[in-house]
């Protein structure tokens, strides 16, 4: 038995590794605009590319003060969705 692909295979291979990519690249726009907007910015914020066929985004570390504020940021938001009628 063969590990290997056929030409078809890997065609459709490499366009759901390539959709893959693109969705974490567009996750990575989305959450930095999001986050500039409460004034956060995550340093090391990037796409990691696909694993496991999905788009990876990498949060990345920073240090523990915006950590908190990423925290307040989210705690808001959440707040806000509670608020809203359902």
């Amino acid at each position: 038995m063969t590990d290997e692909f056929t030409r078809t295979e890997r065609i459709e291979y490499t366009r759901r590794q390539d959709a893959a990519y693109q969705e974490g690249e567009e996750a990575v726009d989305r959450l930095a605009a999001a986050l500039a907007c409460a004034g956060v910015a995550l340093p090391s914020l990037r796409n990691d590319g696909p694993v496991g066929g999905h788009g990876f985004v990498h949060l990345g570390g920073c240090n523990a003060a915006l950590a908190g504020r990423l925290a307040e940021v989210i705690a808001a938001g959440a707040r806000v969705l509670h608020e809203q009628p359902g």
